[in-house]
């Protein structure tokens, strides 16, 4: 389960990257709500970043209700992100897109260039 990646080079603050990642998983069903996550030890050794930048990130989901912080438990997906909004967002993006004389293969280029 979670397959959390980092990058340095970008220009995101690592929390956020971390929160991002997790978040998508659970999107993706990869982490299901009631699973427990791994010990933020774990995922912070994995990822080759420090412990306290992977407790912000989980604060930020629980802060969200996405993650359930138990005294013995440990962390536990608390619920799941809609997937849907994203695709909503997207077909929003298109529309908009559309509207304004763009493809869809223009805004993937604009999108690329952004990534």
């Amino acid at each position: 389960m979670l397959h959390v990646k980092v990058d340095r080079s970008e220009g995101v603050p690592l929390h956020d990257q971390v929160a991002a990642e997790i978040r998508h998983a659970i999107a993706a069903g990869e982490a299901s709500p009631g699973e427990r996550l791994p010990p933020a030890k774990d995922l912070a050794a994995v990822l080759g970043v420090n412990t306290n930048t992977v407790l912000r990130a989980l604060r930020i989901l629980r802060d969200e209700g996405l993650l359930d912080f138990r005294r013995g438990r440990g962390v536990t997906v608390a619920g799941s992100v809609p997937e849907g909004a994203v695709i909503e967002k997207v077909r929003e993006l298109l529309e908009f897109a559309r509207f304004h004389g763009y493809r869809s293969e223009d805004v993937v280029e604009i999108v690329q260039s952004l990534s």
